[in-house]
């Protein structure tokens, strides 16, 4: 392990004692060997001056949801000290009653709820306490004769707790096993299956500690050598298929992330893979992010995940008290043998806070594996941590979820305009989103990870083919099309209309749709509720002179979207389209066509962009709105429809 201690930057803390405890926190934090996504915590034992000026001794511990590696001051809950060595004397106490006894012992109301492992803290006589979930140690605990290794490594070091559940019962077990002992003798202590402290009365020497302690499991589980093969590719189709399946067990659209890498690949093709990769998790505080065991795909993933529904429903009957509400039976991972490995989860957060476990845990059973055997906690204890009353009252405090979580959409034409506003609609919605565009700004015009560019012509089949697998392969699939890359022809009669403009418009706005719904039709089968959404015009319902190509071009659009209206209803694949009209925050309209416009009609630029009936400038938010609806489920049972969204027009009613 790397010491990233900065004497200069402790140095700048001074003397403030929270301070330093952010500080080497946030060291701990940036050492994803140490801690992942949240796991750990920290603490300092320090003085609280109230409003009134009242002096207390308090623990700064880690507060609940904070992370270490971005945690600030804001993020340690001051807990007084003495209310805690009060707690600890109890001879049971409930972890509910726990939670709410430390909340009451909070100086600072809004601070956030202290760890459940406050207690712990306050009991090690020492003023900066760290905690983590080393990867090395746990590894080594993982072992055939774990804990005679980690005696061994460590000899009288360290205190070695048997594993028992986080909370009250392992704060009551160490002051059990050090009733009487000489702390000063200890450097910190091994949580088997669970993780490592450390502890002194100097930030620096704590973390120091910490780094020098699990250095030291590395260097006894020795240098694992890197796999050497190439990374994997997969079938968009069939990973579109393992998604689909596996939203159907969760009952709920579910993002699909798939990674091929060396280290995946590798593991996904051992001949042990399916008894290696179900044994357990690396730590119990996992099984809430990835559940005990992944998903195993090999050929059928319909088979495949009905297994693993049919096996978790068992699971669950084997422990249960026949009080518990079961979770939903879909699994948060899968080994898919011979290509990698795939995170599931309803939000991009959530697929890199599994794919980050994931690559952990392969690397420490591989690792475990050269050293014995990968041995992890009995089923029995895994099943106490995933259905902790604790753990399942910070699932029940979930906000509804946006309307489109977990669901993959790609628009058309979104580098600007109506497609612009509607990829960002959707995402603000929670969908994962896919822009095509042949505008190269389509890379650098969005921010955050829920929206994508890419460069794409969609009058060339084979880059639209290209385009529409490879957003599959990144999201897993797909369930809304929104069809909106177009051009507005030049103004030309048809009796002097260029064979070049009649075809480029034919091209785009005709052919260009129909081979992204093409493309795209194979995935979206394999939606939840799926829908695709035609962006039309007003021109097919109320034509113009001298805006033939874009009219027919338009009409012709409307027409394949009925025609798809009909051949994909059996399917469940809803088909609707929306007719907007005079949309002027978009890129066609400049100031100068604007001006010149209004002038043509004798009317002012303000009188011009309200002319309907309705009296409203519509824009490309507007029709955003509408087509996020009709995506929704209140068009749930709604296909074959033309909206328009136009501000009322005489000639449309």
């Amino acid at each position: 392990m790397k010491n990233f201690w900065d004497e200069e930057e402790a140095t700048a803390c001074g003397d403030d004692p929270l301070a330093l405890r952010v500080y080497s926190s946030r060291l701990i934090g940036r050492a994803s060997d140490l801690v992942l996504h949240g796991g750990g915590n920290t603490s300092v034992k320090a003085e609280f001056t109230d409003i009134f000026g009242v002096r207390h001794e308090v623990l700064y511990v880690k507060g609940s949801g904070w992370d270490l590696a971005t945690i600030e001051a804001a993020g340690f809950s001051p807990v007084v000290l003495d209310a805690l060595m009060q707690l600890s004397r109890f001879d049971v106490l409930s972890d509910a009653d726990m939670v709410r006894a430390q909340r009451a012992a909070m100086l600072d109301p809004g601070a956030p709820n202290p760890s459940v492992e406050a207690i712990l803290h306050a009991l090690i006589p020492f003023r900066f306490v760290d905690h983590t979930h080393a990867d090395a140690v746990v590894t080594l605990t993982n072992t055939p004769g774990g804990e005679a290794r980690i005696r061994e490594l460590y000899g009288d070091r360290l205190l070695v707790v048997p594993y028992v559940m986080p909370g009250f019962v392992l704060a009551k077990k160490v002051a059990q096993m050090t009733e009487g002992i000489d702390w000063t003798t200890l450097q910190g202590m091994v949580l088997m299956n669970h993780g490592i402290f450390s502890f002194a009365e100097d930030a620096r020497e704590s973390y120091t500690r910490m780094i020098d302690l699990v250095t030291e499991a590395e260097q006894a589980l020795g240098v694992v050598p890197s796999p050497t093969t190439g990374q994997s590719g997969a079938s968009a189709l069939e990973l579109a298929t393992i998604r689909y399946e596996v939203s159907r067990a969760a009952n709920r659209p579910m993002l699909a992330a798939f990674s091929g890498s060396s280290q995946s690949h590798c593991f996904s093709k051992r001949d042990d893979v399916v008894s290696i990769a179900t044994r357990g998790p690396l730590t119990p505080d996992h099984v809430i992010r990835t559940k005990r065991v992944p998903l195993m795909v090999n050929d059928d993933p319909a088979v495949a995940v009905a297994k693993f529904v049919s096996d978790y429903k068992d699971y669950f009957d084997r422990h249960t008290d026949g009080k518990l509400s079961r979770l939903d039976c879909a699994p948060r991972w899968a080994v898919w043998q011979n290509r990698g490995t795939v995170a599931f989860g309803a939000k991009s957060s959530d697929l890199g806070v599994i794919s980050d476990i994931v690559d952990h845990t392969i690397t420490a059973i591989e690792t475990a594996e050269g050293h014995g055997g990968w041995c992890a906690l009995p089923e029995g204890d895994i099943f106490a941590v995933e259905y902790w009353e604790l753990e399942q009252a910070k699932l029940g405090k979930v906000s509804n979820a946006p309307a489109f979580q977990g669901r993959c959409a790609l628009v058309t034409g979104g580098a600007s305009g109506i497609g612009r506003s509607c990829a960002i609609a959707l995402a603000e919605q929670g969908a994962r989103v896919t822009v095509l565009d042949k505008d190269p700004s389509v890379l650098t015009v969005f921010d955050g990870p829920d929206i994508q560019g890419r460069v794409c012509d969609v009058k060339d089949a084979q880059a639209v083919r290209e385009s529409v697998a490879e957003s599959v392969s990144i999201f897993g699939g797909l369930d809304i099309l929104v069809n909106n890359a177009g051009i507005f022809s030049a103004s030309d009669e048809v009796a002097d209309m260029p064979e070049e403009e009649w075809q480029r418009s034919l091209d785009i706005n005709l052919t260009g749709a129909m081979h992204v719904a093409r493309e795209s039709i194979p995935y979206l089968k394999l939606g939840w509720d799926p829908s695709v959404i035609i962006v039309g015009s007003k021109n097919v319902p109320a034509p113009g002179p001298a805006a033939g190509a874009y009219s027919v071009a338009k009409a012709g659009l409307t027409q394949l979207a009925r025609v798809l209206a009909l051949e994909l209803a059996a399917d469940g694949i809803r088909v609707n389209t929306v007719h907007p009209n005079a949309v002027f925050d978009t890129a066609i309209w400049t100031d100068e066509v604007l001006e010149g416009r209004a002038a043509h009609y004798g009317m002012s630029v303000e009188d011009y962009r309200k002319n309907n009936l309705l009296r409203q400038e519509v824009t490309s938010a507007d029709v955003a709105a509408v087509i996020c609806a009709m995506a929704g489920s209140a068009f749930r049972c709604t296909t074959g429809a033309q909206l328009p969204v136009d501000g009322g027009n005489e000639r449309v009613l």
